[in-house]
């Protein structure tokens, strides 16, 4: 049976591959109101490939004036289990087109990648489930519901609103959100947790407004130092986040190679890594805090003044088993008390989203590691831990929490999903196309 789908896929391939060149086609920006249409325009091609499949229920549908999501169903044998299968169809902006070594959104292949925004996350995930319902096109062994999101890169922010409203319709014995990855080429892997997400916009001031540095320069602390120290209190000399009452937990016992970190970070020669513990408890069940945005006067053309008032982005990532509220709260806590000088102190609320940790036991879990071990030739699964934040996973287990959530991807460490020149592993995909078909067989058995 296993060579039989495997030879159904590879004989498949063309096709699919077609259909994700199609999609990736389409300018699918959902940050970008200008290009509203083409993310309608995505929703439709996306529903029109489904109704090519025969789906029993195809629907364009949307919630609190949200992005178009499609909702289809496909029925299978009486008694079969019911499988959701997730991914999402709107992309991440392609910024300056000069960083790109191809355009954007002409899918162009180079050394076994296929280059394009989209090509990987997320079409690539709609292109593999459409592979695996294709294998089994005559007898599909399961129920399937297809959701394919329109909002994922701007926050899903009305993803609970369509999972409330199209609660019996979405419910399911397993689902499957195709938008995470793999460890590495040949190897695949469940992903098990992500960090959750907290963002806040901090501002000190000092002043009432600029005045001269020399006149004032020695007695009034000018915003830009003062904000200055307050950053520097988030950390401790190690690196580590110095905020009280925040989680951090182990990870699973997976060895980073140094050579690997430092080719998939990006990190300049010499660069020492900050933080405590292993290299994965690190990136996946710490907190980590960056600042990823200042408003300061610019150097060329500074004024020879104090400034009066600086605000910083502050991106705080929590571990699983954190909750955003708990972070929040110590974030305002340590600010509060950190702030230097009696200066005044701003902290608004950017956006959250909740940590996941996944108990991957069970049935389900069970027939996944032995699809991906039979699509990778006898490759076992890694269980692995994301330090980005996917905070409709949360939602998902909210909602279903009868469910399995099996969270699974096309990516790889040099897909470089939301940069330039995002790429997909052609090879890998195939894997991934394999894996899903023999993970709907095997569910089927259960």
């Amino acid at each position: 049976m296993t060579a039989l789908i495997r030879a159904k896929v590879t004989a498949l391939l063309p096709r699919i591959r077609q259909d994700l060149e199609d999609l990736v086609r389409i300018e699918s920006v959902s940050a970008d109101p200008a290009r509203a249409g083409e993310v309608q325009r995505s929703a439709e091609a996306v529903a029109a490939l489904l109704r090519a499949e025969d789906f029993d229920s195809v629907d364009i549908v949307s919630a609190d004036g949200g992005a178009p999501a499609v909702i289809a169903h496909k029925r299978g044998p009486e008694g079969a289990p019911t499988v959701l299968l997730y991914a999402h169809h709107d992309v991440q902006p392609e910024n300056d087109h000069a960083e790109w070594d191809s355009p954007p959104f002409e899918p162009t292949e180079r050394d076994g990648r296929l280059y394009a925004r989209g090509a990987a996350d997320d079409k690539a995930g709609i292109a593999a489930h459409l592979g695996a319902l294709r294998v089994f096109a005559d007898d599909l062994p399961v129920s399937v519901t297809m959701f394919i999101e329109g909002e994922e890169e701007v926050g899903s922010d009305t993803l609970p609103a369509l999972l409330k409203q199209h609660h019996d319709a979405l419910r399911a014995d397993v689902i499957v959100i195709a938008d995470s990855g793999n460890w590495d080429i040949g190897e695949p892997a469940l992903t098990t947790s992500l960090r959750g997400l907290v963002r806040v916009d901090v501002e000190v001031r000092t002043l009432t407004h600029a005045v001269h540095s020399g006149m004032w320069g020695g007695l009034a602390p000018d915003a830009l130092i003062t904000l200055s120290r307050l950053i520097a209190s988030l950390h401790d000399d190690t690196g580590d986040v110095a905020i009280a009452g925040l989680h951090a937990g182990p990870a699973a016992d997976v060895v980073y190679p140094e050579e690997r970190l430092r080719a998939e970070s990006g990190a300049v020669p010499g660069l020492e890594w900050i933080g405590t513990g292993s290299a994965v408890e690190r990136l996946w069940t710490k907190p980590a805090l960056s600042i990823t945005g200042l408003d300061a006067p610019k150097v060329d053309g500074a004024s020879n003044t104090l400034v009066a008032s600086a605000r910083a982005k502050i991106s705080l990532r929590i571990a699983p088993g954190d909750t955003t509220a708990n972070a929040l709260t110590c974030l305002q806590q340590h600010l509060e008390a950190h702030v230097p000088w009696g200066a005044e102190l701003t902290v608004t609320v950017v956006d959250t989203g909740e940590a996941t940790q996944i108990d991957a036991t069970g049935p389900a879990y069970d027939a996944a590691r032995a699809a991906f071990r039979e699509a990778w030739d006898g490759t076992a699964p890694v269980d692995m831990g994301v330090g980005g934040s996917i905070p409709f996973i949360a939602e998902f287990l909210e909602a279903f929490p009868e469910a399995s959530v099996l969270v699974t991807g096309v990516e790889d460490p040099d897909t470089r999903a939301h940069g330039a020149n995002e790429g997909l592993h052609l090879a890998e995909f195939e894997r991934v196309v394999l894996a899903e078909a023999l993970l709907l067989k095997n569910l089927s058995e259960l």
